[in-house]
């Protein structure tokens, strides 16, 4: 008999063929490796709110106002609200405010194309009844740039393309910023100017205010006020402050906006090309640097160049992304892991209902399913707050509760001998912090497209006995209640079993 360790690398690898993966843990939901073990995420209890919030949440942050107090503003496809630090909601949505759409969609009917086109297509689409090709107008889904300029509030949504203030006071609606031009997003500096993107109907377009006063938009010798335009082929998409820069990202590159002072204000350089971003939500910057999502791969700036990030869950998450509704994809920190989340629609689902995480303190990722739409870090608030597709907001990291959900990490096939041999298992060995906390389910084949046996579900005993015989096997690891447990490796006693 022999002792055979299941030491396995931490993270999920789910790109390739089930046996490509051999020896690494290769699904999961819920769980994170986290100084050398897995454990589950850490659960959620509903945050309490007093009012209605309309519309689909697309946009959320959280400040502290110059008294001390804790503030949240979260916008909507529809509307912009305010939330108290008690939890009251008020709706602070602009007069004459521009709706954003619900979801992401192509117009193709009557007038969903350019005037003049030409349709071409072997299926004669221009007959009446028959359905046209998807050339026409993408329209994404409606989202909210929110930033804080000093204590007070500045928002814009991409269908609306004005620039709004909002002062605190909850008896005052937000309202447009003096002399500020239409833009698609925005985002305030470290030198404390606001970067209007995508300015004046120009998509290329980088147009700032004077330095502290963003009523002052047109460049004289008395003021820092500017614009550049970009060297781009593509869209300008957001802006997101870094450490002394701010990174503006397009639909296919990265560029980096720095302060030199007058009479140029600001210098603009490329640092990165086929790096679009996907969507106007779907980055965030850390002290490490900025990662964000593209439409086929995850891309971070680490302070010199833009790159594609190494992904070991690439082909899980891009060949089942919902494509045309990619731009409810959004990105948030998870501080206190070294994370970054991003959700996204799987294919198939018009909402979001699946996250990718990627740990850049430790570097693996781990995925998931989870409805969740907008949120904010933890940092003015004790806990990370998310909320779901149902405006219902959540503390996160909070306890151990999962809702209906059951924490869970499973390998890809592990072979037992070598060549034909076949082994049989007779002990499980467990390695947990708190005996009992999690089970264990073994399923077996004897060849990699074989069918698979699926055993008894075990509880964890010092050691426990099992019997099955295979040449691959794959073990699935599951929590066990609402408890915050660890597991390290799992050790198999074995004995040969023949040839097969």
């Amino acid at each position: 008999m022999s002792l055979i360790p299941l030491k396995l690398p931490p993270g999920i690898a789910r790109n390739g063929t089930d046996f490509e993966q051999s020896g690494r843990w290769r699904d999961g939901n819920l769980v994170r490796w986290h100084q050398n073990s897995m454990r589950p995420v850490g659960g959620w209890t509903t945050r309490t709110t007093t009012g209605t919030i309309s519309g689909s949440a697309r946009g959320m942050l959280s400040w502290t106002d110059n008294s001390s107090n804790t503030n949240t503003a979260i916008g909507t496809n529809s509307n912009l609200y305010y939330v108290s630090q008690s939890g009251g909601v008020t709706d602070i949505t602009p007069s004459g405010y521009t709706s954003g759409s619900a979801t992401a969609t192509t117009n193709t009917a009557y007038g969903g194309g350019y005037y003049g086109g030409t349709i071409t297509s072997t299926d004669a689409p221009s007959l009446y009844g028959r359905a046209q090709p998807s050339t026409g107008i993408y329209q994404e889904v409606g989202t909210w740039a929110l930033d804080n300029w000093g204590e007070y509030l500045l928002a814009v949504a991409p269908d609306d393309e004005t620039l709004y203030e909002w002062d605190l006071n909850t008896a005052n609606n937000a309202t447009a910023v003096s002399n500020a031009p239409t833009c698609k997003s925005m985002v305030v500096t470290e030198e404390r100017f606001v970067f209007a993107l995508h300015a004046g109907g120009n998509p290329r377009k980088v147009q700032w205010c004077d330095q502290e006063d963003n009523t002052t938009w047109t460049p004289s010798a008395t003021n820092q006020a500017g614009d550049l335009e970009l060297q781009t082929n593509g869209i300008i998409m957001c802006g997101v402050r870094m450490r002394g820069r701010t990174l503006i990202l397009t639909t296919t590159d990265a560029h980096i906006a720095t302060y030199q002072g007058a009479p140029f204000v600001y210098g603009i350089e490329r640092v990165g090309t086929a790096c679009g971003i996907s969507s106007r939500k779907a980055v965030v910057a850390v002290d490490e640097g900025a990662f964000w999502m593209g439409k086929k791969a995850f891309f971070m700036f680490d302070g010199q160049v833009a790159r594609e990030l190494a992904c070991e869950v690439s082909d899980y998450v891009f060949d089942d992304i919902n494509s045309d509704q990619i731009t409810k994809a959004f990105a948030i920190n998870n501080s206190k892991y070294g994370e970054v989340w991003w959700f996204y629609p799987s294919e198939g689902s018009t909402e979001i209902n699946k996250y990718v995480a990627f740990d850049y303190k430790e570097n693996h990722w781990h995925i998931g399913e989870l409805t969740r739409t907008t949120g904010v870090d933890a940092g003015v608030f004790r806990h990370p707050i998310w909320v779901d597709d149902s405006n219902v907001f959540y503390n996160h990291e909070s306890g151990f509760t999962h809702g209906s959900e059951t924490p869970y990490a499973e390998t890809a096939p592990i072979s037992l001998g070598n060549g034909d041999q076949v082994l049989k298992v007779t002990q499980l060995i467990p390695d947990e912090r708190t005996q009992g906390e999690v089970k264990v389910q073994f399923k077996t084949r004897f060849y990699p497209n074989d069918t698979e046996t699926t055993h008894s579900l075990l509880t964890m005993g010092n050691p426990v006995s099992t019997r099955f015989t295979g040449r691959q096997l794959r073990m699935k690891v599951q929590g066990n209640g609402n408890n915050d447990w660890r597991v390290g490796t799992m050790r198999i006693e074995t004995k040969p079993g023949g040839r097969r």
